[in-house]
C-alpha cells in the first residue's frame, strides 16, 4: 500500500517462502532501503537459516529465492534416499549447523523423524533438520522454494509432489496463483485437479497451460 515506505531504512528483512514478486518489484521501483533481504528459516533452526539480498526481480520471475546459508549453517537439497540432487532438480531442504534445535520436548518419535544424522559432517553428534520444504538449487547457488513435501500424493502407484506441479504452473507468465489437489468425485476414480488464477490483465487457457 505504501511501497516507498522503506526508502529511509538501512535494513529491511522480510520472509514469505513463496513470495509474490510483483510486490517486491514495486518496493524496489519506489525506492528500496539500503539493504533488502529475503530471509527464511523454520523455528527448528532458530529464526533464520538463509538470506538473499534483493537487488532486482527479473522479468518473468515467479518468486524470490530464499538464498544462501547464514554463518555457521549448512544447506543440503536431498532426494528421498538422502542423496544430494543436481542443480535445478527438486528435493527436500535439510538444514544443519549451530542453529539447529536438539529436538521436540517430550516428542521422541517426532524428533527422530525430523532431526536426522548429518552424514556429511565429521561430528557424530551433528544433526540435520528435515524441513519438509521442496526446493531446488539455482545455477548461481541460491535455494529457490517450490512448495511443501507434505502435499505428496499417491495416484495409480506413482508418488506425486503436488508442489512440483504447482511450481510448473506458476512458471507460466500469465499465472498468479496455482493450487493442485487430488480429487475423487467418483469413488475409485482419483484425478489431479489444478486451479489457477491469472495475473491482472491476463487470461489463462487450459491449452496454453498444457503447451507450457
Amino acid at each position: 500500500e505504501v511501497p516507498d515506505a522503506f526508502r529511509p531504512l538501512r535494513q529491511v528483512l522480510f520472509g514469505g517462502e513463496a513470495v509474490d514478486p510483483q510486490w517486491v518489484r514495486r518496493a524496489l521501483e519506489a525506492g528500496p532501503p539500503a539493504r533488502l533481504l529475503h530471509v527464511y528459516g523454520p523455528t527448528e533452526t532458530t529464526t533464520f537459516a538463509t538470506y538473499h539480498v534483493v537487488h532486482d526481480v527479473p522479468a518473468g520471475a515467479t518468486t524470490v529465492p530464499i538464498g544462501k546459508a547464514i554463518a555457521n549453517t549448512t544447506l543440503y537439497v536431498l532426494d528421498r534416499r538422502g542423496q544430494p540432487v543436481p542443480i535445478g532438480v527438486p528435493g527436500e531442504l535439510h538444514i544443519g549447523g549451530d542453529g539447529v534445535a536438539r529436538g521436540y520436548l517430550n516428542r521422541p518419535e517426532l524428533t527422530a523423524e525430523k532431526f536426522v544424522i548429518d552424514r556429511f559432517s565429521a561430528d557424530p553428534e551433528a544433526r540435520l533438520y528435515r524441513t519438509g520444504d521442496l526446493v531446488r538449487w539455482s545455477p548461481d547457488g541460491d535455494v529457490v522454494f517450490l512448495g511443501r513435501l507434505d502435499h505428496q500424493v499417491k495416484l495409480r502407484g506413482f508418488r506425486i509432489e503436488l508442489g512440483e506441479i504447482e511450481a510448473a504452473l506458476l512458471a507460466c507468465p500469465a499465472v498468479r496463483e496455482a493450487v493442485v489437489l487430488l480429487r475423487e468425485d467418483t469413488p475409485g476414480d482419483k484425478r489431479l485437479a489444478a486451479y489457477v488464477s491469472p495475473k491482472e490483465g491476463s487470461a489463462v487457457a487450459a491449452g496454453d497451460l498444457r503447451a507450457h
